[in-house]
């Protein structure tokens, strides 16, 4: 069923962004009539030098409410039906070629049989008799994309299986097979009751935790099913499945689980409250750039509202912690940035300590982190190279002194400390494979390395919803995480932008190249490497990418909307109309695709009417 009145929205937001940007226009105009155009001009001539050093904005008690009250509405949504908080927590485990045996009191037709796997691979043999001789076997897989995941056999359509005797034995090439809980059905979806011994009462000991159907709420889904598992292995010291990310952000996530226990809610509970954190800290980094509560709120808010901030930390996934990471290095290296030149060696110590702090968890957390590491220093050596030209000529500091120890100092912070962490979150892969010495640990570092590089140049395989960096930049192609279709009714969720972010922000960072050159304006700057950083690097890799990768690039889109803003603002023209409507439609379009982010059932009508802005959209 389609329906061609969603075509319409498209159309509507790309002339609401297109009367913005006129407005904006207007606004940096000088206002006919008046000598405007004579001050403008003398404050860009004035300004001779490039410099980064600007006011550093302080945080006010007017600041409190709105960041707090953004952050309650995004975290409401966010951990609203996050996943179930129970799952089966008991494991049987066996060996290849072991089995347990069970019975019902009397004979039984099994209708249907769900199982919910756990760590390891392999395949059961479920067999039925009705005289403990004569057996009707059923397959059992438990393959790498459906573990801790509700699965429902695949009965033989021409046999009955009916008996009273069960047996169920395992074949595997691993160590064994671990499964959760195992629940049979009759023909009328009734749960049947069997008798076991203690061999096989991890089967069935938390049978009120059956659902009626496996889903996104009660099983893993896309890569969950392996960072979930290797933070639960890490957990119990076994060596990890995935090992084609650095170890940290499934460390993070064990945290997690070691909270809610290996529940979807536990898995997924460190990825959304690291979305949750992005909130108040990018509300502090804007603040302090421009200075105004608004342009805080607003541009927090674009953020915020972003379809994809949502979706990729409530998955349990290692970007969000990368993201998280990826802002928090540029916030604290900004805070060092605006020091005025001069300031005592002392006072830069601690941004450029949390700087470099922040660059190395997010390095040992997902490579993407080393693309805005490469912006990190190209500003970190310009920042150097403007203090030193504006070095103050009489002080009490050596400019000397200060750039030695500076430098000294910075090897430590964006060298030493994160390589120090990148090894240290290698420790309990090294305990769980029984690695003692040195030369064994860094070997085994170093060959992961190779494998990382060596991998993720060979993801090549055809997806149906992979995308490249240029389709990212017009929101063309979501990757589509769930689906459940029903009669008249659907239940989905994706991974995009929201399109305000996604096409207004794109607008914006061309605004910031131009008012960048025209001011000299050390913020722009800032603002312009960080994004291309985060993006640059995807035009060369040639491996399957998706629409997620675009995620820390967005980030800095929503920044250069917040500089917009800021414009409009100090222009002193109308501004408030503009402003407040551009995060107001970006707040709308949340709340109207919210059902389609986070997997709730509606009409099929409502997706196809609201949600299908593009036939490349899958709804």
């Amino acid at each position: 069923m389609k329906s061609y009145v969603s075509y319409a929205w498209p159309v509507l937001l790309a002339a609401g962004l297109a009367i913005f940007y006129i407005c904006y226009i207007h606004a940096m105009r000088p206002r006919s009539g008046t000598l405007e155009w004579i001050s403008r001009r003398e404050a860009l001539e004035g300004k001779k030098r490039f410099s980064f050093t600007a006011k550093l904005h302080p945080m006010e008690k007017k600041d409190a409410l709105p960041l707090l009250l953004l952050t309650a509405v995004y975290a409401v949504s966010a951990f609203w039906s996050l996943g179930d908080l129970s799952a089966p927590q008991s494991w049987l485990a066996l060996r290849d070629g072991e089995s347990v045996s069970f019975s019902t009191k009397t004979s039984v037709t099994v209708g249907r049989v769900e199982f919910y796997t756990g760590l390891w691979t392999g395949t059961y043999t479920l067999e039925i008799s009705e005289d403990g001789e004569t057996w009707i076997a059923v397959e059992l897989e438990q393959d790498y994309a459906h573990l801790f995941y509700w699965r429902e056999a695949e009965l033989p359509e021409d046999e009955t299986l009916t008996g009273r005797y069960f047996r169920l034995s395992a074949s595997t090439s691993k160590e064994q097979l671990e499964l959760g809980e195992l629940a049979l059905f009759d023909g009328d979806g009734n749960l049947i009751s069997v008798s076991c011994g203690e061999d096989a009462a991890a089967l069935f000991d938390e049978q009120e935790l059956v659902p009626d159907a496996p889903s996104w709420t009660n099983s893993a889904y896309f890569d969950e099913i392996y960072h979930a598992r290797t933070a639960l292995e890490n957990l119990r010291g076994i060596a990890p499945y995935e090992i084609s990310h650095p170890p940290l952000g499934k460390l993070i996530i064990s945290l997690g689980i070691r909270l809610f226990g290996m529940t979807p809610f536990g898995w997924r509970f460190m990825g959304t409250l690291a979305g949750v954190l992005m909130v108040p800290l990018l509300y502090v980094f804007l603040k302090n750039l421009f200075g105004k509560t608004v342009v805080a709120l607003c541009g927090t808010a674009l953020f915020t509202f972003d379809f994809m901030h949502l979706v990729q930390t409530r998955i349990a996934t290692i970007d969000s912690y990368g993201v998280l990471f990826i802002l928090a290095m540029f916030f604290f290296l900004y805070r060092f940035l605006a020091l005025p030149a001069g300031t005592p060696w002392h006072r830069c110590a601690l941004p450029l300590f949390l700087s470099g702090l922040m660059f190395g968890l997010g390095a040992a957390s997902k490579w993407i982190v080393l693309y805005g590491g490469a912006g990190l220093a190209v500003l970190y050596f310009l920042g150097l190279f403007w203090k030193c030209r504006e070095w103050p000529a009489q002080g009490g500091t050596s400019r000397r002194g200060w750039l030695v120890k500076t430098l000294l100092f910075s090897v430590l912070c964006f060298v030493v400390i994160p390589a120090g962490i990148y090894l240290a979150s290698y420790l309990p892969i090294a305990c769980a494979k029984d690695i003692s010495g040195w030369k064994e640990f860094l070997k085994m570092v170093w060959d992961n390395q190779v494998f990382m590089l060596t991998y993720h140049m060979g993801v090549d395989t055809p997806h149906s919803y992979s995308s490249r960096w240029y389709q990212w930049l017009l929101d063309l192609r979501p990757i589509l995480y769930y689906m459940k279709n029903e009669t008249g009714f659907t239940t989905r969720f994706a991974s995009w932008n929201n399109p305000v972010i996604s096409w207004g922000g794109l607008a914006a960072l061309v605004v910031v190249a131009v008012q960048t050159v025209r001011r000299r304006c050390g913020k722009g700057l800032f603002l312009l490497i960080g994004c291309l950083a985060q993006f640059v690097p995807w035009l060369f890799i040639t491996r399957i990418t998706f629409a997620y990768h675009y995620f820390p690039t967005i980030l800095f889109l929503s920044m250069a909307l917040a500089y917009v803003c800021n414009d409009f603002i100090e222009s002193g023209r109308r501004w408030k109309g503009p402003v407040y409507a551009l995060t107001g439609t970006t707040a709308g379009l949340y709340a109207l695709f919210y059902p389609a982010l986070v997997g709730i059932r509606v009409p099929t009508w409502f997706m196809h009417t609201f949600i299908k802005w593009f036939p490349s959209w899958p709804f």
